[in-house]
C-alpha cells in the first residue's frame, strides 16, 4: 500500500531524527519568539541513556507543538520535521483506509474522539452559517440513542439541537420509521439543516450505523445536511474485518470521520484523528490567531507533537498486511467468546465485525463482573448489559476462565 509500508525499528528511528532535525533545537538554536521549549531538564533530562533507543520518548521531552491544521496552507516552520510525520499518518487515515483521494482532505492529530466529533459539528454549524445564512435555531444534530456523549456534549456547546433516533433492541440498527417521523416534524418545526452522526462502533455495543438509511431519508425529503462518521472505536477494526466496508470517502454523501489512536492502536491517551473532505475545515479558522503561522482552525489550538509520533511510529511498525494480521487475530478471539456464550445459553449482542461483546446482565453475577472489571451500561440498578473488549491483552485462556466461573455460578 503505497501511503502505509512496515518499516524496521532502524528505519523508523533514522525518520524520526531527521524529523528531529528539521524541527527548531531549543537546546541550540537562539530561539525567542515561541512560549514553549523543551521540557524541564530538572525532570526530563534528554542525557538519559534510554532516549536514543526510544525514539517517541526523545520527541515527547523535545517537546513540539503541533498547533494548527498542517494540510491547509502554512505552519509554524519551528516544528516543519515532525509536522511532516503528522502528514504522513493523515495520509494512511483518509487515503489508505478511508480511500480519500489524495491530497483531497484536510485533518490534525486532535486530543481524542470527543474532540473529533466536536470539531466536526463545529465545521458543519458554522458551514450552514457561513452559506446558507442560517439561523442556529434551524440546525439540528441527528444520531442514534447509542451514539457517544460527545455527541449531546457538542449539541451543548454548539447550542443547537440533538434529536435522538431509536434503535432496535435486539440487533441497534437505526428505527428507519421514527427517524422518518423525526424528520418530518423537524422540518414542521422550522428545522432545514441536518448534522447527521453515523456510528462506525459504538462505545457500549460496537454497533456500525448504515449512514445511507440517514441520507435517504434526508434526500426523500429534500433537506440540506452534512454526515458525519464516529470511528472513534471502530475505525482501526471494522474497515480491516469487513472487507466489504462502504463507510469509507467513496460515498459522496460522507464528509468527515473521527477516528481514536488511543483505543486499538494503543497509542497514548490524549490521541484522536480527524480527516475531511477538502474545502471544509475552513469554516472553523480563527483569524484571530494571527501570531500562529497559517492561523487555526482547530478546536484544540497547541496540541503535541510527540502524539503524532507516537501514531506514525505503530503504524510503520505494522504496515497494513500487519494491521490486519492483528485485527483477524482479535475477531477470532472475539468468535470464540461468542461460542462460548451460545453453548451456554448466554444472551448478548455483537456486531459481526467488531470485537465488543455485550453481554445481559442477568447472566452476570456482580462478583464476576467485578473481577474482570466488566464496563456496564449505566451504573445503576437498571443496568441491562455488561461489555466485554477483546483487546490483544485479552487472551483465549482469560476468555475461558471468565466462561468457566460463569457455568460454575449457574450450577451453584
Amino acid at each position: 500500500m503505497k501511503y502505509w509500508t512496515k518499516l524496521s525499528l532502524q528505519e523508523r528511528q533514522e525518520r524520526i531524527q531527521k524529523a528531529l532535525a528539521d524541527n527548531v533545537n531549543f537546546s541550540k538554536d537562539p530561539t525567542f519568539g515561541y512560549p514553549v521549549s523543551q521540557l524541564d531538564e530538572k525532570v526530563f533530562s534528554k542525557d538519559a541513556p534510554f532516549l536514543k533507543d526510544a525514539p517517541t520518548l526523545q520527541v515527547y521531552v523535545e517537546n513540539p507543538n503541533h498547533i494548527g491544521c498542517h494540510t491547509y496552507g502554512s505552519s509554524e516552520k519551528a516544528f516543519k520535521g515532525t509536522q511532516q510525520l503528522e502528514r504522513e499518518v493523515l495520509d494512511i487515515i483518509a487515503v489508505a483506509i478511508f480511500k480519500a483521494a489524495p491530497n483531497g482532505f484536510d485533518g490534525y492529530i486532535a486530543s481524542g474522539g470527543t474532540e473529533g466529533n466536536i470539531q466536526a459539528l463545529w465545521i458543519y454549524r458554522n458551514l450552514f452559517i457561513n452559506l446558507c445564512a442560517a439561523d442556529p435555531r434551524e440546525i439540528v444534530i441527528i444520531a442514534s440513542e447509542d451514539t457517544h456523549y460527545s455527541i449531546p456534549k457538542a449539541s451543548n456547546l454548539l447550542m443547537i439541537d440533538w434529536l435522538k433516533i431509536p434503535v432496535d433492541p435486539n440487533d441497534r440498527t437505526i428505527d428507519e420509521d421514527r427517524l422518518e417521523e423525526i424528520v418530518v416534524k423537524a422540518k414542521s418545526d422550522g428545522v432545514k439543516y441536518f448534522i447527521a452522526v453515523a456510528n462506525m462502533g459504538t462505545t457500549m455495543f460496537g454497533s456500525v450505523d448504515d449512514p445511507n438509511i440517514y441520507c435517504s431519508v434526508f434526500e426523500n425529503y429534500k433537506v440540506q445536511y452534512k454526515l458525519h462518521v464516529d470511528g472513534a472505536y471502530g475505525g482501526f477494526v471494522y474497515p480491516f474485518s469487513n472487507s466489504n466496508s462502504a463507510i469509507t470517502f467513496e460515498n459522496p454523501n460522507i464528509s468527515s470521520f473521527t477516528i481514536d489512536a488511543h483505543k486499538m492502536l494503543q497509542a497514548p491517551y490524549g490521541t484522536g484523528i480527524f480527516v475531511c473532505r477538502k474545502g471544509l475545515i475552513e469554516n472553523t479558522i480563527t483569524k484571530e490567531a494571527e501570531y500562529v503561522e497559517g492561523l487555526d482552525l482547530t478546536l484544540c489550538g497547541s496540541r503535541s507533537g510527540s502524539n503524532a509520533v507516537a501514531v506514525w511510529m505503530i503504524l510503520h511498525a505494522y504496515g497494513a498486511n500487519g494491521w490486519y494480521e492483528k485485527i483477524s487475530v482479535l475477531q477470532m478471539r472475539t468468535m470464540w467468546l461468542c461460542n462460548a456464550l451460545d453453548k451456554k445459553g448466554i444472551g448478548y449482542f455483537r456486531e459481526p465485525y467488531m470485537n465488543i461483546v455485550a453481554v445481559s446482565a442477568e447472566f452476570i453475577p456482580e462478583d464476576i463482573a467485578e473481577k474482570f472489571t466488566l464496563v456496564p451500561q449505566t451504573h445503576d440498578d437498571d443496568n441491562l448489559w455488561y461489555k466485554i473488549v477483546v483487546m490483544e491483552h485479552v487472551e483465549i485462556e482469560h476468555l475461558k476462565m471468565f466462561i468457566d466461573m460463569l457455568e460454575n455460578s449457574v450450577a451453584e
